[in-house]
């Protein structure tokens, strides 16, 4: 297996085991097993757990990235359209049906006191990057009058991200996707119910 590709290979490891069990509870001789690598390989690629969490982070983030963009930046449909669309896949993909429930940066959050500071700060940033490309849409409905003038795009797109993430949590907790499906009535049905289409 060349460098780069046993590189890749325990990230997207990483990524299926720290998505499903967390941080802390992915550790180092089960990621080593799950890739069938020996441990010099990792250390050669990796200095510490820690820079392997802040690589899988970025895999994670940069693939629900990509998806992000695809579905909002679909200009054909209307913004609040594509808001609750995005929503709406994320339900199938990280709901109780999905093939793994919860989000890592979810994950990643409640175990914030046993992350390091690398971590926490990609953690922030990927964060912040998420709620901007949401208030990208929401700023571009403001534009339509969808939603009435003034409101604060950054604001508004950080309570549906904050909502989203808590439903998240309150589902996993749960075993149940009502949550979810509450927070897709009362953010597209109640919140921005009077959002012309």
């Amino acid at each position: 297996m060349a460098a780069r590709s046993t590189r890749e290979h325990l990230i997207d490891i990483g990524v299926s085991l720290m998505h499903r069990h967390g941080y802390t509870a992915s550790g180092l001789t089960e990621i080593l097993a799950s890739a069938g690598v020996p441990k010099g390989s990792f250390y050669h690629h990796f200095g510490s757990k820690e820079e392997f969490a802040v690589a899988t982070l970025g895999r994670y983030v940069a693939r629900e990235a990509e998806h992000c963009a695809a579905v909002l930046n679909d200009r054909k449909t209307a913004p609040l359209k594509r808001l609750k669309r995005y929503f709406g896949e994320l339900m199938k993909l990280y709901g109780q049906k999905g093939p793994i429930p919860g989000c890592l940066m979810g994950r990643f959050s409640l175990e914030v006191a046993e992350l390091g500071p690398t971590v926490r700060e990609h953690l922030s940033a990927s964060f912040a990057q998420w709620q901007a490309m949401l208030a990208s849409v929401v700023q571009e409905a403001v534009e339509r009058n969808d939603l009435p003038e003034g409101t604060d795009a950054r604001a508004l797109a950080g309570f549906l991200l904050n909502s989203w993430e808590g439903a998240l949590l309150r589902s996993l907790a749960d075993k149940s996707d009502d949550p979810l499906h509450g927070f897709m009535h009362y953010a597209f049905d109640v919140l921005l119910k009077g959002a012309r289409d």
